[in-house]
């Protein structure tokens, strides 16, 4: 898994996209920054990060678009299904070099809490919290990406695949209003609420049952990558 990390984590260094997703994050993060905190002398960092959460949105599946795509594409793909490393190791590997990048991507953000605490003390907690979330956040997107990208070899159908499905959990809470009447509905949805259980962490609410519900998702996004992998060796 290490062999497959180092490499993922280089190769995003080769191309451009490494560089566009860290100059994309690193300026919105600012701008957001100069705007919410600078500009009105406000020590809330969470209007930096409730504002970087529709960024990592649109930002992320074109971090996570080539993961495997672009092995398919060039053909690249039996050799990472006959490597040594079980498919496991591959597909975790993968999947944490890019997260791995997205989170250089928002450590600028820690030069903002120091900058602030230089002035005044913030609140921790909920700067913990947002840290937290964000990165949960980003790491169930790149999760999403990962599989989509196992199951198609063009990088543009894996973004917008990426795009649709993280919209889609993200936008449940809308989707559940059109059937509010039901309290089924209003359960499950409200149990699956990334958008909900997100905002607690903005809130400086870290709850184990926040964490394990992004954590669970994204294992469970990467399990179905290795049952993709393991189909395609047998077939």
């Amino acid at each position: 898994m290490s062999a497959v990390f180092k490499r993922e984590f280089r190769s995003f260094f080769t191309s451009p996209i490494g560089y566009v997703v860290l100059a994309v994050l690193f300026f919105f993060s600012g701008y957001f920054f100069f705007l919410g905190n600078l500009a009105s002398q406000s020590p809330d960092l969470s209007t930096v990060f409730n504002s970087l959460f529709t960024v990592v949105l649109f930002t992320l599946p074109l971090l996570s678009m080539r993961l495997f795509s672009d092995e398919k594409r060039q053909k690249t793909d039996q050799a990472l299904l006959t490597a040594p490393t079980g498919l496991a190791g591959i597909v975790v590997g993968k999947f944490l070099a890019a997260l791995l990048v997205y989170a250089l991507g928002i450590a600028i953000t820690l030069v903002f809490a120091v900058i602030i605490a230089l002035k005044v003390t913030p609140d921790w907690l909920v700067i913990i919290g947002n840290y937290v979330g964000i990165l949960l956040l980003g790491g169930l997107i790149i999760s999403i990406g990962t599989l989509i990208s196992a199951l198609t070899e063009s990088q543009l159908v894996a973004a917008l695949g990426t795009y649709a499905i993280s919209f889609l959990l993200l936008m449940l809470d809308a989707l559940a209003s059109l059937f509010s009447s039901s309290t089924i509905v209003t359960s499950v949805v409200g149990f699956l609420s990334v958008q909900t259980r997100y905002y607690h962490f903005v809130n400086g609410i870290i709850g184990y049952n926040d964490v394990l519900f992004f954590v669970a998702l994204q294992v469970l996004f990467l399990f179905l990558t290795v049952r993709v992998f393991d189909r395609r060796r047998w077939n």
